[in-house]
């Protein structure tokens, strides 16, 4: 199975909108679809926030990513969270993960990003073997702590 990461435009964004849906479902966010798609739409119009890209697995639709930018004294530039990586069902546990995250570093490194960063549930274990795979590491030194401004 071959990886091809599409950049996402906001002519996606009702392809893009279901699979946002699932992955939110799937993690137990709670936003509305009002809230996702004005949050996705942001995104998608706005390319200094970062950006999502359609994951196409040997031309088939399997999922998507979101790289969101932010700016690091720390890593001496410009860093990025993946904010979001979902595959279907069907494209998990084939390799396709590692696949698209080796595509978004090369995005990464492309947008001059020195750093990426991400958050997975604990108890994930399969996303805890993948990043660590891809070569992410948990900084066990440090907690990301949170307030929602909202």
């Amino acid at each position: 199975m071959q990886a091809e990461l599409v950049p996402a435009s906001e002519g996606h964004l009702y392809v893009l909108l279901p699979l946002v849906a699932a992955y939110h479902t799937f993690e137990s966010f709670h936003r509305t679809e009002a809230e996702r798609e004005s949050a996705v739409r942001r995104l998608l119009n706005d390319s200094s926030l970062g950006g999502i890209w359609l994951v196409q697995a040997d031309g088939e639709l399997a999922g998507y990513i979101a790289l969101c930018k932010g700016y690091s004294i720390e890593f001496g530039g410009y860093d990025a969270f993946i904010d979001e990586l979902y595959l279907e069902p069907a494209f998990r546990g084939k390799g396709l993960g590692r696949q698209v995250l080796e595509l978004i570093k090369e995005e990464a490194r492309n947008a001059d990003i020195c750093a990426v960063h991400l958050e997975v549930a604990r108890n994930n274990t399969p996303a805890r073997t993948l990043y660590a795979r891809a070569g992410f590491a948990a900084r066990e030194k440090y907690v990301l702590m949170s307030i929602n401004l909202l």
